[in-house]
């Protein structure tokens, strides 16, 4: 208790600090504090136009950050709080350009982890969070991660293991009775679907020069030093050149007679639920390892399932595909 104390104090009163969520590491500042955000950019290089999301305890702390919330944002807040749901709605005046890198709505997330939410109480503020990597590099989903990446920048760290799911939350904005999928995550357009009438998707996601509105859709994103390569079939990874300089990163099944060192593979399970957990490890276990200069993953077809996943994988490719 004492711990959580001197941490939410800390935020309070404009210092960094990175706390455990269940979709990753987030790197913590007062969300009401511009001068404290700005932090939050220069330590993680963060382009200053890339909004960051407001993380709450409770939608009664939601309520004072929007101009009004609205039936169906609320019913989603029933629904999906705690969780990995981010909802974005028209923000309040105590609301900082800061924290919405200058757009008119407000990203809220109300985080499915105990102690992240204690210290989310303790701070009696609304925390800014972005993942607490270097902007562009993988999220980090340990304590080790953040350390590696913001170890002299920051003021504390928050260790509660690793994270449960592995991939950011999904990021929708709310309309009457419907919803814009601006980010996939873990809640699907079917969950959403229990709760709304339609569901749509933005279309930043699927055009290079749409404006996004969500946080990490704007910039390359997710990437190590090496080159990432996505795999599109499962067959094609029989026929790659693979030598010493390269990575791989699939299902056990797959990687069992792949001819590289074994050092040089990394397992991303056995499902695509497992390789949701385990993608960002695996991209930050070969930028450990200078002398990887190419890293192929395996890709998944599983509909609206493997959204969250591939929008991350190819983040980290840059489009490059084999």
């Amino acid at each position: 208790p004492e711990t959580i104390e001197t941490l939410g104090k800390l935020l309070r009163d404009g210092g960094l600090v990175a706390i455990p969520t269940e979709t990753v590491y987030g790197l913590g500042a007062n969300g009401l504090d511009s001068e404290a955000m700005s932090r939050i950019y220069e330590a993680k290089g963060r382009p200053s136009d890339n909004p960051l999301i407001l993380h709450v305890p409770d939608m009664a702390a939601a309520k004072p950050l929007v101009k009004s919330l609205t039936p169906t944002a609320q019913r989603l807040m029933e629904r999906f709080w705690p969780g990995p749901l981010t909802i974005t709605l028209p923000k309040a005046d105590c609301v900082p350009d800061r924290a919405t890198g200058g757009l008119p709505r407000v990203a809220l997330r109300c985080p499915d982890h105990d102690l992240c939410r204690a210290v989310l109480t303790a701070a009696g503020v609304p925390v800014a969070a972005p993942s607490a990597n270097i902007s562009g590099r993988p999220s980090p989903t340990t304590a080790d991660a953040v350390y590696d990446d913001m170890k002299g920048r920051i003021d504390a760290i928050l260790d509660a293991g690793t994270c449960d799911i592995g991939v950011e939350s999904t990021v929708v904005e709310c309309g009457d009775d419907e919803v814009t999928i601006l980010r996939p995550g873990g809640i699907t357009e079917q969950m959403l679907l229990e709760v709304v009438s339609k569901v749509n998707y933005d279309t930043a996601l699927s055009s290079p020069t749409a404006v996004p509105k969500a946080p990490g859709m704007k910039y390359r994103h997710y990437a190590p030093s090496a080159q990432v390569y996505v795999v599109d079939q499962a067959e094609t990874f029989a026929k790659l050149d693979l030598d010493v300089s390269c990575g791989v990163m699939a299902t056990s099944d797959l990687l069992e007679n792949l001819p590289v060192p074994e050092e040089n593979k990394f397992n991303l399970g056995k499902n695509l639920t497992e390789a949701d957990h385990n993608l960002f490890a695996g991209l930050r276990y070969f930028d450990d390892r200078p002398e990887i200069k190419s890293i192929y993953v395996e890709s998944f077809d599983q509909g609206e399932e493997s959204l969250a996943y591939m929008n991350r994988l190819n983040k980290a490719a840059g489009g490059h595909h084999v």
